[in-house]
């Protein structure tokens, strides 16, 4: 259970929204957020709309599009808060633009329209996805005809699902590949590979775009912003550069396109959908746009029947709770209420075996440890002072003495029910033997050279294999709050 993170040691410090670099796909125009004064610009402006970088600081962007500057603000106000795809005019070429609101200045995303595009209608592909998704309930299924549907819809080579596990490893829940790209379903990718930082931005970013690995960057000018001395925040930007190791790893996994769409739920980052192409891949900041909305639609499925089982199983939980409530009361029993064949708290947290600790003595239900660990338990609980709901899915790694018995209890709740006496409930999960099947070595995420400075990702994917032991099924959530709830009717109970 002692791993290596590189995900907080390493990757997850790197400073990727701050790369002061774009991709060349588009150009970026930064602007005074009062008057709409460009003060900063990439160098890549000659190529989009034949107007030098240097020439465009100090001009006026209203003006360059012809548009007055209190109509032009408002409309760059509208698209920034839906973050829509906007269209003007500048030097005679016809744009789209993302226009994205800082504290000072404003960032536009420009791209001539007339960009390669993948396809024709995308928001008529939402409603197809959304009528196709509408009469299943399953989430394979889903994630299936999710994986399936867009890579049709994308007209790309390979498109793989990926759900992040509570250490933020992501493994392949669904794919559809073709054009000799690698098949990963199962396969488990390290933290690392999508870091802190990362996972950070695609809640700001519901799609991010690398259309070929083999860029150019184009560097920001002047390096840095005149009005807050520091360097421009690109992290809501499309264009926003990308650091060199991650196109390292883009080039070992034989992909020259990439796009991935986020997965939200609950508000956090549930998952990923990694679409790769083998050869350069590009869409317009419409279509772009068009994803990001595919994006909300994706989540809110997936997250409408992770709550429909969440409920469902809530539902079960507070009736089994009820019962052993219910019991207690009528037989006058804690003992009776908690271990009754009914309905016991084995069967309410999915445990094997059960020890009850109330005055001085130990009452026991299913397979436990033998006595001289539980002895040592309840000292042990005293000596950490545990007075709330305690859980752990891996008990020898904090009671050594735990691992002889890890097969039958490698998972403890600890429910104490006295508020200044030694008493407690505590259930035991058996072990659950666990073959992780890697993406390569996790342990080789990251590679330094000599120097210690210069870094590369692992260059080979293959297949590598972890058996993990002395581990039980992790607790729910909601299991914590019915094992709180238990609590209060206890200590109430007894007083």
């Amino acid at each position: 259970m002692n791993k290596t993170n590189f995900d907080s040691e390493f990757c997850g410090a790197l400073p990727i929204h701050h790369i002061n670099t774009i991709q060349p796909h588009g150009a970026v125009l930064v602007m005074e957020k009062n008057n709409f004064d460009i003060i900063q610009t990439s160098t890549n402006t000659r190529e989009h709309i034949g107007l030098d970088y240097k020439e465009l600081i100090g001009q006026n962007l209203s003006t360059l599009v012809g548009t007055n500057l209190s109509d032009f603000r408002a409309a760059c106000e509208h698209h920034a808060q839906k973050k829509s795809a906007q269209e003007f005019t500048i030097n005679g070429v016809s744009l789209f633009a993302l226009v994205h609101e800082h504290d000072s200045y404003f960032i536009a995303e420009i791209q001539p329209k007339e960009a390669n595009k993948q396809s024709a209608d995308g928001l008529q592909d939402v409603k197809n996805l959304v009528a196709v998704l509408e009469d299943s309930n399953s989430l394979p299924e889903v994630c299936d005809i999710i994986v399936a549907q867009l890579q049709e819809i994308l007209h790309i080579d390979g498109v793989m699902m990926y759900k992040f596990d509570e250490d933020w490893n992501g493994t392949v829940i669904s794919e559809k590949k073709s054009n000799g790209l690698e098949d990963y379903l199962g396969v488990t990718f390290p933290a690392s590979d999508v870091p802190k930082q990362a996972r950070e931005l695609y809640l700001k970013n519901p799609v991010r775009l690398i259309p070929d690995r083999t860029y150019t960057p184009a560097r920001l000018y002047p390096v840095i912003n005149p009005l807050t001395s520091a360097f421009t925040d690109l992290s809501p930007c499309h264009l926003r550069g990308v650091a060199d190791v991650h196109l390292e790893y883009l080039t070992n996994m034989k992909v020259f396109g990439s796009m991935s769409i986020r997965v939200i739920h609950n508000g956090k980052l549930w998952g990923l959908i990694s679409c790769n192409h083998t050869s350069a891949y590009h869409i317009t900041f419409e279509e772009s746009a068009n994803y990001a909305l595919l994006s909300n639609v994706i989540s809110n499925k997936i997250s409408s029947i992770i709550n429909a089982n969440e409920y469902q199983f809530i539902s079960k939980m507070q009736s089994d709770r009820n019962t052993i409530i219910d019991t207690i009361y009528n037989s006058g029993s804690i003992i009776e209420g908690i271990f009754s064949a009914n309905s016991s708290i084995l069967d309410l947290f999915k445990a094997k075996g059960s020890v009850l600790y109330s005055g001085g003595k130990q009452y026991r239900h299913g397979e436990v440890p033998g006595a001289h660990f539980l002895d040592n338990l309840i000292l042990w609980l005293q000596a950490k002072n545990v007075d709330k709901v305690y859980t752990t899915h891996n008990l020898a790694g904090i009671m050594e003495e735990a691992a002889r018995y890890s097969e039958i209890a490698s998972g403890m709740l600890v429910i104490p029910i006295s508020a200044n006496q030694p008493d407690y409930i505590v259930c035991f999960r058996p072990e659950v033997v666990k073959t992780i099947e890697w993406g390569g070595n996790p342990h080789q995420a990251i590679n330094f050279e000599d120097n210690g400075l210069t870094y590369h990702p692992r260059n080979s994917f293959k297949i590598w294999m972890e058996t993990v032991n002395q581990t039980a099924q992790p607790w729910h959530e909601q299991e914590i709050q019915i094992a709180n709830t238990i609590r209060s009717f206890l200590l109430e109970y007894k007083s």
